[in-house]
């Protein structure tokens, strides 16, 4: 990696403060730019080894930068990017880590000429947030998407890639379409589960069922726990492919359902040790 290059995060949460730290300890970039609307952010950032300078202004964090990464909510990436357009220097890697692609990549399309987009999407994350729970070693091991647009130079996605495996991430790259519709099903589908499993023990109104809970319910509903700017964001702009899943899902409850209504043990044995067999198949790949 070229040390002169500097990087700006726009967005100094779980992800992009977690991407600076990674950064910084892989000794990726000369330099490395916070943009924040909080100061509180910023001096912890700073504070914090992850950033070497910090502005809430988002043309003065860009001004200079070769690599600006925006690592904000999904809408809030779709206002910024015409900004970012105005004021990024030419020839800068323009990266995002949203959660969804399809409508960032089509706004990325728009950039000026001399701009190079690359839509990106860490496959990681916890259900915690803010620059407090970054974490370096958070994309060590995990995919980290890429989807380079038509338009994009071989040598801008090179660059993806480089910052990609610095985290220790391994890239994939993909369509937007490919992704948005694989990752609405293992990772938007069960955090609308999660939702709908808490808020459906929250409707009995019984503090036994809390009391008793123990680790089954806790990794089932973990993900419930998200920000909730982040996954309305996420589910809202990925609407079609989260709906499509959620269709598939309710099908499979459906027949849980039946089987279990109707006494039918051979068709709830065959649905159980058909999920028991997949998941012990994938359990090496996903732990």
């Amino acid at each position: 990696m070229d040390d002169e290059f500097t990087i700006c995060i726009v967005g100094l949460g779980l992800m992009g403060g977690s991407l600076a730290l990674a950064l910084k300890q892989a000794g990726w970039a000369r330099h490395i730019v916070g943009v924040s609307r909080s100061r509180t952010t910023l001096a912890a950032a700073r504070d914090g080894g992850a950033i070497d300078v910090g502005t809430s202004d988002l043309a003065e964090g860009i001004a200079a930068a070769d690599v600006v990464v925006l690592a904000t909510p999904v809408r809030t990436i779709l206002q910024l990017l015409p900004e970012v357009g105005h004021h990024a220097p030419a020839g800068a890697l323009i990266l995002d880590l949203g959660s969804s692609k399809t409508q960032i990549c089509e706004v990325m399309a728009d950039l000026p000429d001399n701009l190079e987009p690359v839509g990106g999407h860490p496959m990681c994350g916890k259900e915690v947030a803010g620059f407090a729970a970054a974490d370096a070693s958070l994309f060590q091991r995990r995919p980290f998407v890429l989807c380079p647009l038509p338009r994009t130079a071989p040598a801008a996605l090179r660059l993806a890639d480089s910052l990609a495996r610095a985290t220790g991430a391994h890239p994939v790259v993909l369509t937007p379409g490919e992704h948005d519709r694989a990752v609405a099903a293992i990772s938007h589908l069960p955090y609308t589960v999660a939702v709908a499993l808490v808020n459906t023990v929250g409707a009995t109104g019984n503090p036994l069922a809390w009391s008793l809970a123990s680790s089954g319910f806790r990794d089932t509903s973990r993900v419930a726990g998200s920000d909730v700017d982040m996954m309305l964001d996420t589910l809202l702009t990925n609407r079609e492919a989260v709906l499509t899943w959620i269709e598939a899902f309710a099908a499979q409850l459906d027949g849980l359902r039946d089987a279990l209504a109707t006494g039918d043990e051979p068709a709830l044995r065959a649905q159980l040790t058909a999920a028991r067999a997949k998941r012990v198949q994938v359990g090496k790949t996903i732990g």
